[in-house]
């Protein structure tokens, strides 16, 4: 069967291009670029824009069977092809550092069970780093969601209380931006409308973005989770919790919240790509590793 390759859409944001890429990454199951991660990407604010033309896609008469890819802006790429497929890893990976680099600078992200693309990788004169990815799993069936939260604070969903100020106001704060000097959260007409693209979208369960909510009624920790039946396990993306609020437990509620109710739907498992301490603590265990190669 043959396989042709062709770039995809120019066009960002939800498009038919957009769809058949979810569609092959949920198919392939766990990859060190998950379904959840493309869904984020499509409509992260942060995305290059102007770079999405230059993703890269192998297709046949099945559809896709291998993608070339970046998280959000270029620079480091990420080769993912059907299990039948992965010997067009090296025309993938060729592409890719022809095409998705910035800057002049280009690395390519490697499972480290994948010892065939490491060879493949090695070949074309790439080596490792030291720059990881690592990723985290929750067990449901091994692991208690239970959770306690302090007199006044409750837990909610974007689906009983979408506020998108408020959504916004909990990650600016949570990923330090106002602690860091940068002021308060900014929301302009154009912030909102960026806020409600990455929420309003399709593929969106918002009964599964958790809120924590203070005594003030503001969210003071949040967990976004991400599911697919297809793909068959959950994902946890972003957490954040406002600065005077942590060390009382409330990142965990969001979290084991957000995975129960995943549970409910299905998932036997849930991941998240870190290897902090907090998810540790709360019950997840290392799962994967993935490694940055790079070549002069």
């Amino acid at each position: 069967m043959p396989i042709t390759f062709r770039n995809y859409t120019a066009q960002p944001g939800i498009t038919e291009d957009y769809f058949r890429v979810r569609e092959f990454l949920a198919g392939l199951g766990y990859t060190e670029f998950p379904y959840a991660r493309w869904d984020w990407m499509a409509t992260h604010g942060w995305l290059d824009k102007s770079a999405v033309g230059r993703i890269g896609l192998w297709e046949d008469a099945r559809g896709i069977v291998g993608l070339a890819t970046f998280d959000t802006r270029p620079g480091e790429a990420f080769c993912m092809a059907r299990p039948g497929d992965a010997g067009l890893k090296r025309e993938m990976l060729l592409y890719a550092a022809e095409h998705l680099g910035r800057d002049g600078k280009f690395g390519v992200v490697i499972a480290d069970r994948d010892a065939a693309f490491q060879s493949i990788a090695a070949a074309l004169g790439f080596f490792a780093t030291t720059k990881k990815e690592n990723d985290a799993a929750f067990y449901l069936e091994e692991t208690s969601t239970d959770y306690a939260l302090p007199a006044g604070f409750s837990v909610t969903s974007m689906a009983d209380a979408l506020d998108l100020y408020k959504y916004r106001s909990v990650l600016w704060k949570g990923f330090d931006h106002e602690r860091d000097g940068e002021g308060p959260c900014p929301f302009s007409d154009e912030d909102e409308a960026a806020a409600r693209g990455e929420m309003i979208r399709p593929n969106v369960d918002l009964s599964l973005k958790i809120a924590v909510v203070a005594p003030d009624g503001s969210f003071v920790s949040y967990c976004g989770m991400w599911y697919e039946p297809k793909a068959g396990f959950a994902v946890i993306e972003p957490v954040a919790t406002d600065p005077d609020y942590r060390r009382m437990g409330l990142g965990k509620a969001a979290v084991l919240e957000g995975v129960k109710r995943a549970g409910l739907r299905g998932a036997k498992l849930a991941l998240v790509g870190s290897s902090q301490q907090f998810y540790y603590s709360i019950g997840l265990r290392p799962y994967a590793t993935a490694t940055v190669w790079r070549r002069v």
